[in-house]
């Protein structure tokens, strides 16, 4: 049995997310199992490292499949690329041991949002990014980034779609960058509920409009209600950017 796997770029604006619905072809993954199984002549399940939510972006997105079938790695990517829409790309192809399992084999992730921080609007990365007009303070931005770092239940910072058996989550690190009017976050940890980076920097970006205090943060959590978080970021401006294994 051969063991594949995708190193896969995708705009995500279009999809209803990564992970296909049985109501919905229009998913990442439903589009890459298309194309596969086409090319090896039988049904395909690829396992995603990440199922990101609708509208959302993957720079590295991780996946692997197996088949029977021996194809040569340039032979599955060219496939690939060739048959798949634009705005989706397999940058690699990479025969893997059997064993190997883009999901659980991951150690941790990392997210990056995208905020445009000026009172006037980016004509070429409004479908990329959140647009803020106000003045967003980073040093408070800043200050309240260390009250999520560690293990913490982020119930609270969790959409109620969100069915894990566990809501215990830990952060390594939450940096925050400014570079020619963007503010970029990156969220690093073992693993995120679903839509918990969203709410981490909707919350982040209330701190930064002086709406939330930084040190409200520990009640928030320790409260596991998702009433007491900021607004939801927008998804356009979060991206899959790196898994580790």
């Amino acid at each position: 049995m051969n063991n594949y796997k995708m190193t896969i770029q995708y705009d995500g604006g279009r999809y209803k997310g990564w992970q296909r619905l049985g109501n919905s072809d229009n998913t990442i993954q439903g589009k890459i199992e298309n194309v596969l199984t086409e090319l090896v002549g039988e049904n395909v399940e690829i396992i995603g490292c990440s199922r990101t939510d609708a509208g959302v972006h993957a720079l590295a997105q991780i996946a692997n499949f197996k088949t029977d079938k021996n194809l040569t790695e340039s032979e599955v990517m060219n496939y690939l690329n060739r048959y798949l829409p634009q705005d989706i790309s397999v940058v690699e192809v990479t025969l893997v041991p059997e064993r190997f399992h883009a999901r659980y084999n991951a150690k941790d992730k990392t997210y990056l949002y995208k905020i445009w921080n000026e009172h006037y609007t980016h004509p070429f990365m409004r479908k990329y990014s959140m647009h803020v007009e106000q003045e967003l303070d980073i040093a408070r931005m800043r200050r309240a980034c260390q009250y999520f770092i560690g293990k913490h239940d982020f119930t609270a910072f969790s959409n109620a779609k969100s069915k894990k058996k566990s809501m215990v989550r830990e952060i390594y690190s939450i940096n925050i960058e400014e570079t020619d009017g963007f503010i970029q976050i990156r969220v690093r940890g073992d693993g995120f509920l679903y839509n918990m980076v969203r709410k981490i920097v909707g919350t982040l970006i209330e701190v930064g409009l002086g709406e939330i205090d930084a040190e409200n943060i520990p009640s928030i959590l320790d409260s596991k209600e998702r009433i007491q978080t900021g607004r939801m970021a927008d998804a356009a401006g979060l991206y899959l950017e790196k898994i580790d294994f």
